[in-house]
């Protein structure tokens, strides 16, 4: 038998979809809360540990008492030891006790959901005393101690446990909350944890686009052949965070939200920094496209970062309506893209190729993962 603790931050996530980009802090929660956002960490937990169901036998689970994670175990018809009391509200303490306790049960494998500022809260708990693994609930996703999806976190706790998969310090990055909703990115290093480690199954740190002269030359060829080839009139087009987006709208003399979603008609900023169901509201029964950037050094076009744009949003629109544009420079570090947008069923209907508008009229085609 192998030892897995489990610990789920039950409001990791929920600031996505309404824009908030992120849910630090008391007052934010309540924000989301008012803005309809709804509870999307105990739904990844359960994906997660239904995929681990195969070896349910020869796990012993330990995990959060109730929300933070002994119901995602029960209603996946895992037995589990509850770490804690039960409790209907949460804080980064209950996360940092529960490691403490685990840590002293001799696990083999920590198993997180949340985002960087649970993998914080692991970390200084834990350092790098056991191995740590986070399967991927959060907004801003700066790290690399997260498997790319659910999915992949059960194989990689399946073949680290059973198998012989290796361990590497991953760092653990984080934001300033505050200042990503103003539209300025801080990111900072907080340390290392241990985590099992498979190139294709754990994403990276997330890479800034550098500031060169060629870089900028090429997002302008990009964004200029959208204006001169691709943008048609009355249609809406949902613009997704990004450098490379917001230089379409620095050649029309628009103001874009760099850290947020837009929408663009007729070539003007129509709306600016809108959540999910604003969107939804505004393209509903209209013609509508989706122009979207990968996530330097990770790849994802969906599922970091731009939760606004949501599988609701996607489906509203119409897989075939989404552009995807990326420097060159940018695809060939990454070489695939990626998908995990919170519904499975659309991350299956998505894999396989897409155009990527790489240069003017130059387009290459890219696998999803």
């Amino acid at each position: 038998m192998k030892r897995l603790g489990l610990i789920v931050n039950p409001i990791a996530g929920m600031g996505g979809a309404v824009g908030l980009k992120g849910t630090d802090g008391e007052l934010t929660l309540r924000k989301a809360i008012s803005l309809g956002a709804k509870p999307v960490a105990p739904a990844r937990a359960e994906l997660f540990l239904q995929c681990l169901k195969p070896v349910n036998d020869r796990i012993q689970l330990l995990a959060g008492a109730g929300i933070m994670g002994e119901y995602a175990a029960k209603h996946t018809g895992f037995q589990c030891t509850p770490i804690g009391e039960r409790s209907e509200k949460t804080r980064a303490d209950d996360t940092r006790a529960h490691v403490e306790v685990i840590v002293s049960k001799g696990v083999d494998l920590l198993v997180f959901c949340g985002g960087d500022g649970t993998a914080r809260d692991i970390m200084n708990a834990a350092g790098t005393r056991l191995p740590v693994l986070g399967v991927p609930t959060g907004v801003k996703m700066h790290s690399a101690v997260f498997a790319v999806k659910p999915e992949s976190a059960a194989d990689l706790a399946t073949s680290f446990l059973f198998g012989n998969l290796p361990l590497r310090e991953a760092e653990v990055m984080d934001i300033d909350e505050e200042a990503f909703r103003q539209g300025r990115l801080s990111a900072q290093l907080y340390g290392y944890m241990l985590v099992p480690y498979e190139p294709r199954s754990i994403q990276s740190v997330k890479v800034a686009s550098p500031s060169t002269e060629v870089e900028m030359r090429n997002q302008a060829a990009i964004a200029v052949y959208l204006l001169d080839k691709v943008l048609e009139p009355n249609v809406i087009y949902i613009l997704g965070p990004g450098t490379t987006t917001r230089t379409l709208t620095d050649l029309l003399g628009e103001e874009k939200t760099l850290l947020g979603v837009d929408l663009l008609r007729d070539r003007k900023v129509i709306a600016r920094d809108v959540n999910e169901r604003e969107i939804l509201e505004r393209t509903k029964g209209k013609k509508a496209k989706i122009i979207v950037t990968p996530i330097g050094g990770q790849g994802f076009i969906f599922g970091r970062g731009n939760q606004q744009i949501s599988p609701a949003v996607i489906k509203q629109t119409g897989k075939h309506s989404i552009i995807v544009i990326a420097t060159k420079r940018k695809l060939e570090e990454m070489g695939r893209l990626r998908i995990d947008s919170g519904d499975p069923e659309l991350d299956r209907q998505m894999r396989g190729h897409i155009r990527v508008v790489v240069d003017y009229g130059e387009e290459h085609i890219v696998p999803i993962e």
